[in-house]
């Protein structure tokens, strides 16, 4: 093991659940195109890999943060800030120049407006009915707020000697957002049960905004935040990899029941929360040096791991035009043929983020960095 024991480059676990999560989400958003039917039973559940992806983005984001901050007792905002606009903001503009030039890449009819998509605000009154197109940009939304207002609670909690009850701040927005969730539940969307409004006001109102999604984000920290503090943690994640990652699984398994109908009350308010907990603990075995996910390497868990940012981006303009050009050669659409054809035309999309515009960008980053370090 490294020194660090949960460094995201020596821990191919984190690689595992990273390729975890874009399958699930490309075979959930799959379900909205010609598809074939076993996709709707594979794909039912892929939208908990969004929040597979929070859970990792907590974890990891904040454990650089508490490693600066036991090194240095600070945090470099300008350095912090740095590596997170040139890892997020090229493909993300570059994927908004494509939606917002090029007609023919929209897989939907209309766009929000551009300037919710360039301050991240797209997540809020997103009316994923009439207005669809990107409409997965939601959740960048949320981990950009998150990436702005994390270091800035961190310093305060530094200055206002707050820092040490960081696990306890973490549990109590897990209990805001299922407070949250079950107040606007019964305000906003009992209401509209029985209307043609209930899954626009569903998911405006408890799917997409940032204080009903807390619980990934909250988990990842409150994980990262144990496995740097505390010994006795530690201890027990490393000696109990496997059986974390059964635990795991059986407590997701509880939750796919739970969020069975992913729209009831129970779901609602509870299924997040319940799913949050659970691919945090998954994720706690893929980080302990006794579990079999961190000891397999794999080289098609590492390449989709690397190209996910780039797939999630880009993956439902693809498609769309993947398949406009099999119908447009009368090639049936909705087979297993169509479906192939668009997942490598996915990889393919990514590989063209990674090569033309996030190496570029990770070169002009270090350049940058090496400069503000000198």
């Amino acid at each position: 093991m490294s020194a660090n024991p949960y460094s995201s480059e020596k821990l191919y676990g984190l690689d595992h659940l990273r390729a975890l999560a874009i399958v699930l989400v490309l075979m959930y958003h799959y379900r909205a195109f010609k598809h074939p039917g076993w996709i709707d039973t594979v794909g039912k559940f892929g939208w908990t890999g969004v929040d597979l992806f929070f859970v990792l983005s907590g974890f990891l984001i904040s454990g650089q943060l508490f490693k600066e901050i036991e090194r240095s007792k600070r945090i470099s905002l300008k350095t912090f800030f740095i590596k997170r606009f040139f890892r997020i903001i090229p493909p993300y503009l570059f994927t908004l120049f494509l939606y917002f030039s090029f007609p023919f890449f929209r897989e939907r009819e209309a766009l929000s407006s551009f300037w919710k998509f360039i301050t991240f605000t797209q997540n809020y009154g997103l009316d994923v009915i009439n207005r669809g197109t990107f409409s997965h940009a939601w959740s960048l939304c949320i981990e950009e707020q998150f990436y702005l207002v994390l270091p800035l609670l961190l310093l305060v909690g530094i200055q206002t000697k707050m820092y040490r009850y960081t696990f306890l701040f973490t549990i109590f927005l897990i209990l805001f957002s299922l407070t949250i969730r079950y107040i606007t539940w019964n305000i906003s969307v009992v209401p509209v049960m029985e209307t043609d409004n209930f899954w626009k006001v569903w998911y405006m109102k408890i799917y997409y905004p940032t204080h009903t999604r807390l619980d990934g984000l909250a988990v990842g920290v409150m994980i990262s935040f144990l496995m740097q503090y505390s010994l006795q943690f530690q201890k027990m994640v490393h000696t109990n990899g496997n059986t974390l990652f059964i635990a795991g699984v059986v407590l997701l398994g509880i939750s796919f029941w739970v969020c069975n109908d992913q729209t009831s009350q129970g779901a609602s308010v509870f299924g997040f929360s319940c799913v949050a907990l659970s691919y945090g603990i998954i994720l706690m075995s893929a980080v302990s040096g006794s579990s079999f996910l961190f000891k397999s390497k794999s080289y098609v868990t590492a390449q989709l791991a690397g190209l996910s940012y780039a797939v999630y981006l880009s993956h439902k303009g693809i498609i769309h035009i993947v398949q406009g050009t099999l119908h447009y050669f009368n090639v049936e659409t909705s087979g297993g043929i169509s479906l192939c054809v668009c997942l490598v035309a996915c990889i393919a999309g990514g590989l063209f983020f990674r090569f033309v515009i996030e190496r570029p960008s990770a070169k002009f980053k270090y350049i940058i960095l090496s400069k503000n370090s000198e």
